[in-house]
């Protein structure tokens, strides 16, 4: 029994290792309701519309960042992929990130799930355990939470949602650009 626990134990911490550590950040700050609760519990079904409405504060499978935890990571480890699902005609958002319309939508067939598959493989280059973060408008924006998941079910292994998305960026007074887009 003993040598058992001593296998989960490894066995655990090798899947922890496998996700990407969230420096520190300079500042501690939280912007934009990034980390308001609302009671609403935690779910591994996707939300089907309204999508505006309040969110979770964590999320199964996947882990939460916070702007400056967020601002940090970016700025240590260039193979963070940053996908924004927001549907918008004239999208800004965070520098480097792409934007992929339509990705959090909660109605997601075989086919979507094919073609969003492919494309986050594209982004990052086939490495599933390469980390990608989704992000939406804001903590009230179950678009980037639906992304993510649809992400775990595709097989990324390191998903992180900012659940605080552009409202908290733009709160921090970061620097914002225009997305690369994907056609999916």
């Amino acid at each position: 029994m003993r040598h058992l626990l001593v296998l989960l134990a490894i066995l655990a911490s090798s899947l922890v290792s496998a996700q990407v550590a969230f420096p520190a950040p300079a500042q501690s700050t939280v912007f934009s309701n990034e980390v308001k609760d609302w009671g609403v519990a935690p779910t591994s079904s996707v939300k089907t519309p309204p999508y505006h409405a309040p969110t979770p504060v964590s999320i199964p499978g996947a882990r939460v960042i916070k702007t400056m935890e967020l601002k940090a990571l970016l700025d240590t480890n260039p193979k963070v992929v940053v996908v924004d699902v927001l549907d918008s005609k004239s999208r800004v958002t965070i520098p480097g990130a792409y934007w992929m319309s339509g990705a959090g939508d909660g109605k997601f067939y075989a086919a979507e799930k094919s073609r969003f598959s492919a494309a986050l493989d594209k982004l990052t280059e086939g490495d599933k355990s390469r980390p990608v973060v989704f992000l939406c408008v804001s903590a009230e924006c179950w678009l980037s939470y639906n992304a993510s998941l649809h992400a775990l079910e595709a097989g990324f292994k390191d998903v992180i949602w900012y659940r605080g998305g552009s409202e908290a960026w733009n709160g921090a007074s970061l620097d914002r650009k225009k997305p690369r887009e994907v056609n999916w």
